[in-house]
């Protein structure tokens, strides 16, 4: 494996502060005595290009500086390449984004130098992928943390506006986005089980925390070779805002209103398109049925050692 490291920038990050903060990442970067290219993502889906570029090359260590849709778009990039073997890749992240919330999961942390430190050691943990196949379509979207459908996906949609508050950002948009939101009508199969009707939301996770810290799956093990399914069918603004630290604290999961479920495959029919969003890690995808399957242990990301 070629020993150089690709650092890829994504500048908007964090409202702009991956591009302020990128001098003083290079100088630790330099510091720590990493040999590395970098590259600026100049749109969406640049990362992608970027990323089968430096495989091309035979560069399989890579960095991403940015938040939770960089990181995305970086493993997207990554599972629609060419190269045989995901697993040779080993992937790092040095957190600067809204959410941060597939970071959490492994304690890696907001200091840049100290995730620095981190990539520079190189232990790596095989994760889990999601990949969501459109029914109608066949394009494949994967994802590292969580995706979701219906209310969720209508609180990414709107949140852009709200992204100077960080990770309130979410909890802001999910609070005004409630009043009023129409539950859409699902058609649900995994394992034996079958959910059909209007439905508030359904996570399809990997990761334990979504939208800014929030916690909304139960008992995940992000390399257990299972989703771990939340179901929401309805909730008013009350019941959330009575809940809120229980959201935070992961607790909500108790609750009546959210169903838990594991399973390794997952089906969704939409019987009404219209106003309904999918996310994937914070990244809105096309609305269309799919199916949902996990990929076990599929790529090597970088994480502390503890």
């Amino acid at each position: 494996m070629n020993s150089k490291w690709f650092v890829i920038v994504n500048p908007t990050s964090g409202n702009g502060i991956s591009k302020k903060l990128w001098p003083k990442i290079e100088k630790e970067l330099i510091t720590q005595k990493f040999n590395f290219e970098v590259a600026f993502t100049k749109h969406k889906e640049h990362s992608k290009e970027l990323v089968k570029n430096a495989l091309n090359k035979n560069i399989k260590k890579i960095i991403s500086v940015g938040g939770d849709g960089s990181l995305h778009n970086i493993v997207n990039g990554i599972l629609k390449s060419t190269i045989k073997d995901f697993k040779s890749v080993k992937l790092g992240v040095i957190p600067i984004g809204t959410g941060n919330d597939w970071v959490r999961n492994y304690n890696i942390p907001i200091n840049y130098k100290q995730a620095i430190t981190i990539i520079k050691e190189e232990f790596t943990y095989l994760q889990d992928i999601g990949k969501i196949t459109l029914l109608n379509s066949n394009n494949n979207y994967y994802f590292h943390n969580m995706a979701g459908i219906g209310f969720d996906g209508h609180v990414v949609n709107k949140v852009n506006k709200y992204k100077y508050l960080g990770y309130l950002a979410y909890l802001t948009g999910a609070l005004i986005s409630i009043i009023g939101f129409k539950r859409r009508y699902l058609h649900i199969e995994f394992n034996k089980t079958i959910i059909s009707g209007k439905s508030l939301m359904l996570l399809i996770g990997i990761g334990k925390f979504s939208g800014g810290g929030m916690q909304l799956t139960e008992n995940v093990i992000t390399n257990d070779g299972l989703f771990d399914i939340s179901y929401i069918k309805n909730v008013s603004i009350f019941t959330v805002i009575k809940n809120i630290s229980k959201i935070f604290k992961g607790t909500v999961t108790q609750l009546p209103i959210i169903k838990t479920y594991k399973t390794s495959t997952i089906k969704i029919d939409i019987i009404n398109s219209e106003n309904i969003y999918i996310q994937a890690d914070g990244e809105l995808i096309k609305t269309d049925s799919f199916k949902a399957i996990i990929l076990p242990k599929a790529l090597q990301f970088i994480v502390p050692k503890y």
